[in-house]
């Protein structure tokens, strides 16, 4: 059985899949993936406005006057403000509620109906943070823009690696992280080019959130459902016909019925919620659900995006070469967000997770080390250090854009049974946001009282991740996503969960698993 079930009927059937690069599919994987750029217009723009002086004045006074008091110094503690952060963090804690309401709508509705109310919730987000008069619009604001992230990051990863032939699956799941990418892009050029329009320049750069919003929900008007999703919904006819569309040929039973069989699977569950929990399902509920989506954040990157223009404002970067400076980090995610697509069916998942994870502890003794001799003693920054400042997390950020950027999205979307999987996506896009709205929350009172030393406290995480990878994650590279089972039950530690003789011994004894 495919999907991860345990009977005598298992067995691979990848070598008989068959399918050719159609139009058909390369469109509809291009418009799903725009819903990335929500997520990436938002992690751009959010820290750009945050240091736009028209933008404090009027919601965070008490910021803008230490601001201004420390206009040409050094200061870790100059943006340190609760309400502040709340802003930014506000929209990450309604994208993990309302992922479980998008996981109900994903698996009974379609992927494509997520997507579609993703659209609309980020859209009047976006309208209603534009003509915010106060907090309370500005948080309200926020928190719609939250639940169409939830829907989206919900579903958009499950719809581009159930779309995607298992050999390039990789690289078109990484369409995702590619769209972040370019949102973040275009938001940080967008905020370098309205911080020069007051008073209301900040308006415009959060009201541009509606474009990808409306793009996002004109396009999800002509995507078709993903063959998984229809076999599902027990519409076997129509799967078999976007199948062969998207496979682009007919010769796809073999495919098809690995699809009727996790189908099978999963109607024989009734909470796949509860289901996660069981014992063949650890690996899955481990790595995918809770520790890759929590590693990720606990890189430090986004950490980074969110404040990049306050991060070099605050190491004594003038306001505009602030957001210049924070717009070639976002052309250096897009650009590794590219070397990531073109290899990591090649080199594989676990290869770009272990060397960029070097570079990246590499990156952050070395900003720890200069930050510690020579910032925050009320100066200005000399040039030649602030060059190189930017450079070191220009490095920073490719390592983690080829790696736990894309992969961090990648890999749970692939290795969850068809009864677990929108469940399970449900979880890991929960876990993602606790840890980005505890990371938003909290980065900046730390890097205030700790200093240099929060860098260092990453680089720390970033070794037991590391390790973590290189101990219990295998290849999952060119693996069909309905046979990703087999790799646990020969896993060196998780076979120990997942083989059928184990699972069976436990039954046989009367256990629960």
């Amino acid at each position: 059985m495919a999907g991860g079930g345990f009977d005598d009927k298992r067995g691979a059937r990848a070598h008989l899949y068959e399918y050719k690069i159609t139009s058909y599919f390369v469109c509809s994987c291009i418009v799903a993936a725009t819903g990335g750029s929500l997520f990436g217009y938002d992690l751009g723009v959010s820290g750009g406005v945050t240091s736009m002086d028209d933008f404090l004045e009027i919601f965070f006074p008490n910021v803008f006057k230490r601001k201004q008091e420390h206009l040409q110094e050094t200061d870790y503690c100059k943006y340190d403000n609760q309400i502040l952060t709340l802003f930014t963090s506000s929209l990450y804690f309604a994208a993990l509620i309302s992922t479980f309401g998008a996981s109900h709508v994903t698996r009974n509705k379609g992927r494509k109906a997520s997507i579609l109310c993703g659209a609309v919730s980020f859209f009047l987000g976006a309208v209603l943070n534009a003509a915010a008069k106060n907090i309370a619009m500005l948080i309200i604001g926020r928190c719609l823009l939250g639940v169409g992230i939830g829907f989206s990051n919900q579903a958009v990863p499950l719809y581009l690696s159930e779309m995607a032939p298992a050999k390039i699956r990789g690289a078109v799941n990484q369409l995702f992280q590619l769209s972040t990418c370019i949102g973040v892009l275009i938001a940080n050029f967008v905020n370098y080019a309205t911080a020069k329009i007051h008073p209301w320049g900040w308006r415009l750069s959060l009201g541009i959130a509606t474009v990808p919003a409306v793009l996002m929900f004109v396009g999800g008007l002509f995507l078709p459902e993903t063959p998984n999703s229809l076999v599902e919904q027990g519409k076997l006819e129509k799967a078999r016909e976007v199948l062969e569309k998207v496979r682009g040929t007919t010769k796809v039973d073999a495919e098809f019925a690995d699809l009727i069989d996790a189908s099978n699977a999963a109607r024989a569950i009734k909470n796949p919620f509860r289901n996660l929990l069981e014992r063949k399902n650890r690996p899955q509920l481990v790595i995918g659900a809770i520790a890759i989506p929590a590693f990720q954040q606990l890189t430090g990157m986004n950490s980074i995006l969110f404040y990049a223009p306050v991060i070099f404002q605050s190491l004594g970067f003038g306001s505009g070469a602030a957001l210049y400076s924070s717009a070639i980090t976002g052309g250096a995610l897009v650009v590794a967000a590219l070397i990531s697509m073109a290899f990591v069916d090649k080199f594989g998942r676990r290869a770009f997770f272990l060397e960029a994870g070097a570079e990246m502890i590499c990156v952050m003794v070395a900003l720890a080390i200069t930050l510690a001799l020579k910032f925050g003693q009320g100066v200005i920054l000399p040039k030649g250090i602030g060059i190189f400042l930017v450079i070191i997390i220009c490095i920073f950020v490719l390592a983690y854009g080829r790696s736990w950027g894309p992969l961090g999205w990648l890999v749970p979307s692939e290795i969850f049974p068809l009864e677990t999987r929108s469940a399970g996506q449900s979880i890991v896009v929960c876990v993602n946001m606790i840890f980005t709205a505890l990371i938003a929350q909290c980065f900046l009172v730390s890097l205030c009282h700790l200093k240099y030393g929060i860098f260092l406290v990453f680089g720390g995480l970033i070794i037991i991740m590391s390790c973590f990878i290189f101990l219990l994650l295998p290849e999952t590279k060119q693996v069909p996503i309905e046979e990703i089972y087999l790799l646990w039950e020969k896993h060196w530690f998780w076979k120990r969960y997942c083989s059928p003789e184990e699972n069976g011994i436990e039954l046989k004894k009367g256990e629960k698993v």
